[in-house]
C-alpha cells in the first residue's frame, strides 16, 4: 500500500533565516494572520540557477513536471561527517539509473538539523565526480538532507559544485528529512517552490510516495 512521507523541515520563527510577527488577531481584527520572513534557502529549499550565476534559469521558471517525477534512494548512513560522496557510494543504483529520474541521498543527517554547527560545518558533500555524474546522467532533482550540497565553509567548493550541477540542470533540493521513513529503492518524489518571480531560491514542501507508482510526465 502506497504511503505519503513528509519529507520536509519544519520552519520556525526564531532559526536562521525564519522571522514571524502577528498581523492581525481574532480578538482585534477577526482573524489570525502574520507576515513571515523568510531566508529564499531556509529549511528544506530548492536552488535555482541564478543562485550561483550558473545559468538564467530563476525560481519561478521551474515547472510543476520539473519538481516531481521517480526518485531514486541511496542509503549513505555508513557516510562520515565532512566525507565527498563519490559515484561508487550509489552502489547497483548506478547503473540502473534512467536519464529524467532523480537521487535523494540519505545520510541521515537531518538528525543534526536542530545542531546548527554540526548540520552546517560538518555535513557530507557531493564531490567533483558525482556531480559531473548527475550532469551526464541527467538528473532531474538531487536531493540531500544537509543544508548544501558542498562544504559552506570553502567557497570555491561551494562555487564550483553548483556551479556543475546548476549549470548542467540538475536542480537541487537540500534540507530534506525523514528518509529513513522511506522502504523502496524508487518512489514518487516531489518538490514544490512558490513561484517567485526572479528567485534565486524558495523553501519547498517535499514529499515521497513510498510504494507502488506509475509515473508518466
Amino acid at each position: 500500500m502506497a504511503r505519503i512521507i513528509d519529507l520536509t523541515l519544519t520552519l520556525r520563527a526564531g532559526q536562521p533565516g525564519v522571522a514571524m510577527e502577528p498581523k492581525f488577531s481574532i480578538e482585534r481584527d477577526g482573524w489570525n494572520a502574520a507576515t513571515w520572513r523568510l531566508y529564499s534557502h531556509a529549511g528544506t529549499h530548492m536552488d535555482a540557477q541564478v543562485h550561483f550565476a550558473a545559468g538564467p534559469e530563476t525560481i519561478d521558471q521551474h515547472t510543476p513536471e520539473g519538481c516531481m517525477g521517480a526518485a531514486w534512494i541511496v542509503q549513505l548512513l555508513h557516510v562520515a561527517p565532512r566525507a565527498l560522496i563519490t559515484v561508487a557510494h550509489l552502489g547497483p543504483i548506478a547503473a540502473k539509473f534512467v536519464s529524467g529520474d532523480s537521487l535523494l541521498l540519505h545520510t541521515g543527517w537531518s538528525r543534526y538539523a536542530a545542531d546548527l554547527v554540526r548540520y552546517r560545518d560538518e555535513l557530507p558533500r557531493i564531490g567533483d565526480e558525482l556531480a559531473n555524474w548527475c550532469v551526464a546522467k541527467k538528473v532531474k532533482l538531487l536531493g540531500v538532507e544537509p543544508p548544501s550540497v558542498a562544504d559552506v565553509n570553502n567557497r570555491a567548493e561551494v562555487t564550483r559544485i553548483h556551479e556543475i550541477l546548476l549549470g548542467g540542470n540538475v536542480t537541487i533540493v537540500e534540507g530534506l528529512a525523514n528518509l529513513d521513513q522511506l522502504t523502496q529503492e524508487r518512489v514518487f518524489f516531489a518538490a514544490l517552490p512558490l513561484k517567485l518571480m526572479g528567485g534565486d531560491g524558495c523553501p519547498v514542501r517535499a514529499f515521497a510516495i513510498d510504494g507502488a507508482f506509475e509515473w508518466k510526465p
